[in-house]
């Protein structure tokens, strides 16, 4: 039953794409490389039963977390103004969901701006990824290979929005980290990690 569920939502997601496609500008780099050159190779390496079984990419979610804002509000459009430069895609507010007396912390409390990339700006987000930012971390020696969640999924820390160039250093009131997190349709935390490396995460060996 789980199996067919699976399924389906993966048809469902690939006639999505295919939608976001039609009657828009060229396909994202990324994108035709995973149709045209990793999918055939996963599929043939794994052996897997048909092209609707190999893991994909799902969403990518940009989250950064702003404590201050529960003292002074304004910090947070500098947030929700750097991920919308970062990502190209309006950020929504996120709000604590209970309260929390030790961190002074009320229910609905505005706590940090997050933006959920699918389609062709999730790949041309991952695309300048591993292509700009990654390399403009100082002394980057590659990611951590065991970030999962166990359930194929992979969340990145960063320490600083500068390694963006979309973000002014100009501008920046401070440095914020963030979290970026990778959702797959993987069954595994392996099947994930060899996904994301040939979509050009540039994991540690």
């Amino acid at each position: 039953m789980a199996k067919e569920v699976k399924e389906k939502k993966a048809k469902k997601e690939e006639k999505q794409e295919q939608v976001e496609v039609s009657g828009k500008g060229p396909v994202p780099r990324l994108k035709e490389k995973f149709k045209g050159e990793i999918l055939p190779l996963l599929l043939k390496r794994d052996q897997y039963p048909n092209a609707m079984a190999v893991p994909r990419l799902r969403k990518i979610v940009v989250n950064m977390g702003v404590g201050e804002a529960s003292k002074n509000i304004k910090v947070l459009d500098y947030a929700v103004d750097e991920i919308a430069r970062i990502t190209g895609q309006k950020a929504v507010i996120r709000r604590a969901r209970k309260a929390i007396s030790s961190f002074k912390l009320r229910e609905g409390m505005p706590i940090g701006a997050s933006a959920t990339l699918r389609g062709d700006r999730m790949y041309e987000f991952l695309d300048r990824l591993v292509s700009v930012a990654l390399p403009r971390v100082r002394d980057f020696k590659g990611l951590n290979p065991d970030a999962f969640d166990g359930r194929g999924n992979y969340t990145l820390g960063l320490k600083d929005q500068l390694i963006f160039p979309e973000i002014d250093y100009t501008k920046v009131d401070k440095m914020r980290g963030m979290n970026i997190t990778f959702v797959t349709s993987a069954r595994s935390d392996e099947e994930a990690r060899t996904l994301l490396a040939h979509l050009g995460l540039p994991f540690r060996k």
